[in-house]
């Protein structure tokens, strides 16, 4: 119990790390294409860790 409740705070802190307009203004000042990939390793990253907390064991 205690391990799903940490992970569920470390995903809310690095969650609310970034407010929305400053992770939108990073992605275009990095560029489009490395925007996009960031976006799509945070998506798989955030599935994984669903899958983790809430799949069988």
């Amino acid at each position: 119990m205690k391990s799903k409740l940490s992970t569920i705070l470390v995903a809310l802190i690095i969650s609310f790390s970034l407010t929305s307009c400053e992770a939108i203004e990073g992605i275009f000042k990095a560029g489009m294409g490395v925007g996009a990939f960031a976006v799509i390793i945070v998506i798989v990253l955030i599935i994984y860790l669903i899958i983790k907390i809430f799949g069988k064991k």
